[in-house]
């Protein structure tokens, strides 16, 4: 199986909203060019959504595939009422959930149970500050952080998971993010929460697990610690060296 290229193509997203349309109609039409931009551009959000319902990256790329199969061959259904990446997320929602269904697993993702008689919050701003250039020992520390954040953002229900890919990760509105899951506001809101309230509880515990291991003094600084300690005592007279 080909892998996918997951970054999309750069552009602003007036110039993405003027072209949806145009775009989807030239794709109908059969142009390939048009048929290679869409998969550049969305190919991101929709791996992400993907993965917000499978559980690996694998079977989320085969969804990716049949939501672009799907979605070319009803090109015809695209009005613009949404973006084009909006539309085509709400797809792979369908197909992964479809996907998972044939495999005996019944992920539910409308609202109900859970969800009901919670009142919705106000969502913090997640925005995460980079810099250019960070030291090599920076960029390490950045890749445990994400591989840390990734592996929990895995165990999260995909009732959740899917609502913070969505959120926080590919970073859609709420009402775009409620279009995709077909659900309200109000439930994205609170699935939104509580997810960030779970990720919050399991990084806690694995910072916790970790925590032994932390500022570890052993191998030079602590032969060096002995060394100059040694030294002042034999030079003090305090202990003599056989």
């Amino acid at each position: 199986m080909p892998a996918l290229q997951l970054d999309p193509v750069p552009a602003t997203a007036a110039a993405a909203a003027a072209s949806d349309v145009q775009l989807a109609l030239s794709a109908a039409a059969g142009n390939a060019s048009a048929f290679e931009t869409i998969v550049r551009r969305h190919n991101r959000l929709l791996f992400r959504t993907a993965r917000g319902v499978v559980a690996d990256d694998a079977e989320a790329q085969d969804v990716v595939q049949e939501t672009y199969l799907r979605a070319f061959t009803n090109l015809h259904a695209f009005r613009g009422d949404s973006a084009l990446g909006t539309w085509l997320a709400r797809i792979a929602i369908n197909v992964a959930l479809t996907v998972q269904r044939r495999k005996g697993h019944l992920v539910q993702l409308q609202a109900g149970g859970d969800d009901e008689g919670d009142a919705p919050e106000l969502e913090d701003a997640m925005a995460a500050q980079t810099t250019d250039s960070e030291a090599p020992d920076a960029a390490a520390q950045r890749h445990e952080v994400r591989e840390l954040l990734q592996a929990a953002i895995g165990e999260l229900p995909p009732i959740y998971r899917s609502a913070f890919m969505l959120r926080a990760v590919e970073e859609l509105s709420v009402q775009e993010t409620a279009f995709c899951l077909g659900v309200s506001e109000d439930v994205v809101k609170t699935r939104f929460l509580r997810a960030r309230a779970m990720l919050r509880d399991r990084l806690a515990l694995r910072v916790e697990a970790s925590a032994a291991e932390t500022f570890a003094f052993a191998g030079q600084r602590c032969d060096a610690v002995l060394a100059h300690v040694m030294a002042e005592l034999v030079r003090r007279g305090l202990v003599r060296l056989h």
